[in-house]
């Protein structure tokens, strides 16, 4: 691109009006940094604007997936229930665009089509699908690591004569199913959380599952006002706990320090029981070896199945409901009646795992088996994840280097901030940081706390640009793959390697250490003058 001389100059552009776009935009103001973030949709929000379907909430308590950067801000505003839904996370997103008067950065309907790094001008060429161009100093990816639906290549997809909605892209304007046979397919977080809805207005609901699904229950209601107020008294040190947990939240639960190989049967019994009636993701901290011992995890896995077996009533539909996986290789959804669903009479469960899909028709689908006739379809599918959204754009480095051919064996990255080959260049949340196992909110604002401070020492020290060496990228990478090998997660195909979307390069995107090791070494390099970073 040659748009250099007309373009609007910034210092940060910002790719992302989500969670991690909003508050890098007010860190960059604060620092006196001119900054603008582009959004493709019509509103702020990023996660929470598109995931709209049935059920959609967070599966991190409302009180920790909450910014923690403005004390005022969270001693404000109140949550209503345990788990936000996601039309309460939306207000949120707009209740912080408007709290720090951010929208006048913000330029709304608007998709980045190219990012080209200018050598001569040291400088960040974009342009927009419209043809509206900018140039930056840095360019900051806050496009999330799951933004890009995926929607499977299905045969005969488009003779389908009925509506297709996907959970990750759901229609504005509501949606009835009442009276209607509606089939869903795939079972993961999204289907989960939207299937028991559905079925309450379907006439007919068919659920398509390839892998069953480990659930625990959320156990959601109303915000307790004691707890609430307990939290409020103190934030600032609830913050600060947490994130010396693992996943940078839960330090008012922390993990059983002990084995689950170390207790007796009934011991272990009663801690996965206690942990079952607290709900979530506490089910995963009732032994500290359930992601690193295979021997552990079955035995929490074998509780889960039995679960699974004393809820479902139909002992044929209850076999196929009970994974067979390992435990916490695929993300562990959080539940509010899912298993339950399966014994209302307008409910079937086919399995595909041994009958996929063949091809869809006008008035359905056809398996192996046999043909199956619907009104509506919902693609609960997924996402690409951690790297479909840059993998789209044309998105080039030094030399005209692209992502494309970068990543075509897998993202290459360093601390999961950077990427050899592209100058100035921050990746939020991507590849490479622990952002899939880390309340993304705490790793957001890691991660652009970070970003601001490097830009200031690079201002501070005269400097133009700053990349990864190939030599850091190489010794990181090593590390993402080395701290996978310690833990369960390689022992199923999942979204973490790429294993749901065809074609796409096996690796273990997500660091498995930690965030607290991860935050760490991270401000390790910082302090060191950018260890492992080429400063110019």
């Amino acid at each position: 691109m040659s748009e250099a001389a007309s373009a609007m100059p910034l210092d940060i552009l910002i790719v992302g009006a989500g969670f991690a776009g909003l508050y890098m935009l007010h860190k960059a103001r604060r620092q006196g940094l001119n900054a603008r973030v582009i959004e493709a949709a019509p509103s702020v929000g990023g996660t929470w604007y598109h995931n709209r379907y049935p059920g959609a909430r967070v599966d991190i308590q409302s009180m920790e997936y909450s910014y923690g950067f403005d004390e005022a801000l969270q001693q404000d505003w109140h949550w209503s229930e345990r788990y936000a839904s996601q039309p309460e996370l939306l207000r949120y997103a707009n209740h912080v665009a408007d709290r720090f008067a951010l929208r006048d950065g913000i330029q709304l309907c608007t998709r980045i089509a190219a990012a080209h790094f200018d050598e001569e001008h040291k400088c960040w060429q974009v342009r927009a699908a419209t043809g509206e161009a900018w140039s930056a100093r840095f360019l900051v990816m806050a496009s999330g690591p799951l933004s890009s639906p995926n929607r499977p290549d299905f045969d005969g997809l488009q003779d389908f004569s009925g509506p297709v909605m996907h959970t990750a892209d759901w229609p504005h304007e509501p949606v009835d199913f009442s009276g209607q046979r509606v089939a869903v397919v795939g079972t993961g977080s999204s289907a989960v959380q939207a299937i028991p809805l559905i079925a309450q207005q379907a006439r007919e609901l068919i659920v398509f599952q390839r892998t069953a699904a480990y659930a625990a229950p959320a156990h959601n209601g109303p915000l307790d006002a004691d707890f609430e107020a307990t939290i409020k008294r103190d934030y600032a040190g609830f913050r600060a706990r947490n994130r010396r947990m693992h996943g940078g939240f839960s330090a008012a639960l922390p993990p059983n320090p002990v084995s689950a190989l170390a207790v007796s049967d009934e011991e272990r019994k009663s801690a996965f029981e206690s942990r079952w009636r607290i709900g979530g993701f506490a089910l995963l901290g009732a032994f500290n070896d359930l992601l690193l011992n295979e021997r552990s995890n079955a035995l929490a896995a074998q509780f889960v199945r039995n679960k699974i077996a004393a809820i479902v009533e139909d002992p044929a539909t209850a076999r196929l409901l009970q994974p067979t996986h390992t435990l916490g290789c695929k993300r562990l959804c959080v539940d509010s009646g899912y298993y339950a669903t399966f014994n209302r009479p307008n409910v079937r469960l086919v399995d595909i795992s041994t009958q996929p899909i063949e091809r869809f028709t006008p008035t359905g689908l056809k398996t192996g088996a046999r043909e199956f006739d619907f009104d509506a379809l919902v693609l609960a599918t997924g996402f690409d994840a951690m790297t479909g959204t840059l993998m789209r754009l044309d998105l080039r480095g030094r030399g005209g280097l692209t992502i494309q051919h970068k990543w075509h064996a897998g993202p290459l990255n360093y601390l999961g901030l950077g990427i050899a080959g592209f100058p100035n260049l921050f990746n939020i949340a991507g590849p490479g940081s622990t952002s899939a196992f880390t309340n993304i909110i705490v790793a957001i604002e890691q991660h652009v706390d970070w970003i601001a401070e490097c830009i200031a020492h690079l201002d501070a020290q005269g400097l133009a640009t700053i990349e990864p060496s190939e030599a850091a990228e190489t010794t990181w990478t090593e590390h993402v793959n080395a701290a996978a090998r310690r833990t369960v997660f390689l022992s199923c195909n999942s979204w973490y390697l790429g294993a749901n979307i065809p074609g796409k390069p096996r690796m273990f995107m997500p660091l498995a250490s930690g965030f607290p090791q991860y935050a760490q070494r991270c401000a390790e390099v910082a302090r060191k003058g950018y260890e492992g970073f080429v400063l110019a």
